[in-house]
Order: structure tokens, then C-alpha cells, then sequence
């Protein structure tokens, strides 16, 4: 098999990382996954589609505590294995590659322990607020009460798995979700959580146009 456009995109991101002041460790570890990838997108044609059905059956192999920094790693790999320098070339500019990854993580529980506690489970204030604007937005939209409840009940999860986070922005937030998405078994109910994760966070993170952001087709169920 011919490797090459693999090896040199690989060789090509991680030099890239190692300008922008990534450790010896997480140049490590991204290469482990990568190496991990590669075997898989050897031959195939080069395609976002692909990428992302590949990636779904690559993680499937990955450990639960190792999801978000292989998540990040596919994320920021894509456009080196696509080629696609413009991507690049705006990744480098803005503030696009995770070089210091957080150092930290939710606190460790199963699916069923998080949906069990959405039952006696109270929320703050700061919680509630994004919560409710999202059931409204939701309603606005005119999903039906069970679609409402269903996906409220995922960003109570989200909530819930944030609130250990040192700093509220959006590093904990992909943080969180990279975290949680393993413990999905279902395939299907993760890919509705992708779905809440993406709209969800337009109302945690005070967008004033998250409410355009519901119930739209093309949200994204993919991991990356």
C-alpha cells in the first residue's frame, strides 16, 4: 500500500504543532492515534465523508480517557490529509490548534448514573437560563413535547458534565462532549447527542442568535 500522502501529512501537522510550542507528550500521543488512523485512510479517496466514517470506526478502538485528545487530533489533522492549504494556512493564523491541551476532565459516571440523576438533579441559575431559552427556541420551532424532553434531558448531561470545569469557555465545553461521547454505546442516541452538543452550546455560550440554530438540517451528527 502507498503511504505517502498519509506520512507526509502526518509529518507535516505535527512539525506544525511542534512550532506552535506542543510537548514532546502531545505530539506523542497525537502521533500514536494518527499512525492508528492511517492505516485506515490508506487508498481511500480523499472525501470529508469518508474521513468522518472512518474516524467513527477508528474511535470505537480508542480508550474512554484518550477521546478527547484523539477527537482533537482528527479535527485539526482533516485539512492536512485533504490537502487543502487554505484551511491550513487559517488554522495557523487564528488560534486553531489545541497545543495545550486542558488538563482536565469530567468527573468519571456511567450513562445510566448521569440519566438516572436528571431526576432529582437541581440547576442554578446561570444552568437554567440556557436551558430554558433552548426548550423555548425548541417549541418555537414546533417540535413535539417528546423531541423537547429528549434533547433538554441531553444538555442537563452536558450541564452536569461541565460543572467541575475550572474555566467555563469552550475548551471545557469540547472537552466535556469529547468525554461523554464514548459513553453513548448506541450509536443513533450518540449521534442525537452531537446534534444537542452543537445546538445546546449557541445557548450556553450566549450566542444571541442561538435560537436560529435549532431543529436545522445539516447540524452535524459526526464526531469530528
Amino acid at each position: 500500500m502507498n503511504e505517502i500522502r498519509e506520512k507526509e501529512a502526518i509529518d507535516a501537522y505535527l512539525k506544525l504543532l511542534q512550532v506552535k510550542g506542543a510537548n514532546s507528550d502531545v505530539l506523542h500521543r497525537r502521533s500514536l492515534f494518527l499512525d492508528l488512523l492511517a492505516q485506515k485512510l490508506v487508498g481511500q479517496v480523499s472525501n470529508g465523508e469518508i474521513y468522518r466514517d472512518i474516524i467513527e470506526t477508528v474511535m470505537d478502538s480508542v480508550p474512554v480517557d484518550a477521546w478527547h485528545d484523539s477527537l482533537t487530533a482528527a479535527r485539526e489533522f482533516y485539512p492536512f490529509w485533504m490537502k487543502d492549504f487554505k484551511a491550513i494556512a487559517a488554522l495557523n493564523i487564528n488560534p486553531g490548534f489545541d497545543v495545550k491541551p486542558i488538563d482536565w476532565r469530567p468527573v468519571q459516571a456511567t450513562l445510566k448514573l448521569l440519566s438516572d440523576s436528571l431526576e432529582t438533579e437541581k440547576f442554578e441559575a446561570a444552568e437554567n437560563w440556557p436551558l430554558k431559552a433552548y426548550t423555548q427556541a425548541l417549541r418555537f420551532e414546533g417540535a413535539e413535547q417528546a423531541l423537547v424532553d429528549t434533547r433538554v434531558k441531553l444538555a442537563k448531561i452536558i450541564l452536569i458534565r461541565l460543572r467541575t470545569a475550572p474555566e467555563k469557555d469552550s475548551k471545557a465545553y469540547r472537552a466535556a462532549v469529547d468525554l461523554t461521547l464514548p459513553l453513548f454505546s448506541i450509536k443513533h442516541s450518540r449521534r442525537l447527542f452531537l446534534v444537542v452538543v452543537r445546538e445546546f452550546y449557541h445557548f450556553w455560550s450566549g450566542n444571541p442568535d442561538a435560537a436560529s440554530m435549532v431543529l436545522k438540517e445539516g447540524a452535524g451528527n459526526a464526531l469530528i
